[in-house]
């Protein structure tokens, strides 16, 4: 992995969230997760002009503060096998064509829009899969959550602030008290629980509560609607599972930092969304190694998300997808961080014998 030179990563940390942002990865992922949450706690919608969030991209600031430290990133990102494209072609001895979507879990209209080839496939596939078909439902999923209380809250009689020194705690406090909530009331829930409620910028969570739905809702739900079948990849309580193995700490110290993003949070989201819109995947992650600090710690917790929550799980994805993709026909949608990478969705599916092909 290439090394950013120090100051390279005090710009880009400084820009990215105070050198904090390599938790926000988490937010990328579990948005599908948190939304249902949400969205189960939502009085019922009502049609509204959906939000526009804006935002700055944060890497065109570093590469104007710091052309070499971009130029590094901008290799390293270049060097990551199948880090370019967002839709792929899966072909297996001469069975009719599947494909591969990489997603974003947000409500972002020109996210939603899919490029034109993949909205073609789309219509023509006779099987939908993403990673968990339960999102066609949200308060059956809500309910589905809740039924495992040990994954959502402290059921030992701990509480998020003995997590916490007293510095952060009032960080928390203040943070949850500018979205409306209180720390004494969601104090026994689980970080990732109460990153549901604070996770998401200001305009993402008006168009949810506008009823809009995040691009792999839109096509789980589409393809009930449309009377396709519809298989998941993973249920949801083995994706919350994989969050709630992941230590404490540095979940609770991740989500003090999102809550200090503030505005900050909605540029984080659109580099994101600005780098997924160009097919850019493989900048995504050694984005965030960037911004993550120089400590031991860090570092290994760190490697820690990226083994429990991408890559333990692009397996399990890649092997549940082969007998399903063995007929051909299918259109499958998972999360775009789980596509790149030597350990990626598309690179595993090619050790299963399958020819992946990226398309333009």
């Amino acid at each position: 992995m290439t090394v950013l030179l120090h100051k390279s990563r005090m710009v880009l940390a400084d820009r990215l969230a105070d050198a904090g942002l390599w938790a926000l990865a988490a937010i990328h992922l579990f948005i599908a997760l948190s939304v249902l949450v949400v969205l189960a706690t939502l009085s019922p919608a009502h049609a509204q002009e959906p939000a526009a969030c804006g935002g700055d991209n944060l890497l065109t600031k570093f590469e104007k503060d710091d052309p070499a430290g971009f130029a590094k990133l901008r290799a390293e990102a270049d060097a990551v096998p199948n880090g370019k494209g967002i839709f792929w072609k899966i072909e297996k001895d001469g069975k009719p064509a599947s494909w591969l979507l990489g997603t974003m879990h947000v409500t972002d209209p020109r996210v939603l829009a899919m490029p034109e080839a993949a909205r073609t496939a789309y219509a023509d596939a006779a099987t939908i899969v993403v990673e968990s078909d339960e999102i066609a439902d949200e308060k059956k999923a809500g309910a589905a959550i809740m039924a495992r209380p040990d994954l959502t809250m402290f059921t030992d009689g701990k509480s998020i602030t003995d997590f916490l020194d007293k510095q952060d705690a009032e960080k928390l406090a203040e943070g949850l008290k500018g979205r409306g909530l209180s720390l004494a009331a969601v104090g026994r829930m689980k970080p990732w629980m109460i990153a549901s409620f604070v996770a998401l910028p200001a305009c993402e969570i008006a168009r949810k509560t506008a009823g809009a739905a995040f691009l792999d809702q839109q096509l789980a739900k589409t393809a009930l609607a449309e009377g396709k079948t519809l298989k998941g990849l993973e249920t949801l309580i083995e994706q919350i599972s994989a969050l709630d193995s992941l230590p404490v700490e540095p979940q609770v110290q991740g989500l003090v930092q999102t809550l200090e993003l503030g505005d900050t949070l909605t540029d984080v989201i659109e580099t994101m969304s600005q780098l997924y819109l160009a097919g850019d995947t493989g900048m995504i992650m050694p984005m965030m190694r960037a911004s993550a600090p120089e400590t031991d710690e860090d570092a290994k917790a760190y490697a820690d998300f990226e083994q429990r929550i991408i890559i333990d799980r692009n397996h399990t994805m890649a092997e549940r997808a082969a007998p399903i993709l063995a007929n051909g026909n299918v259109f499958i949608a998972v999360g775009a961080l789980h596509l790149a990478g030597p350990e990626g969705v598309v690179e595993l599916l090619r050790k299963q014998g399958f020819t992946v092909t990226a398309v333009n």
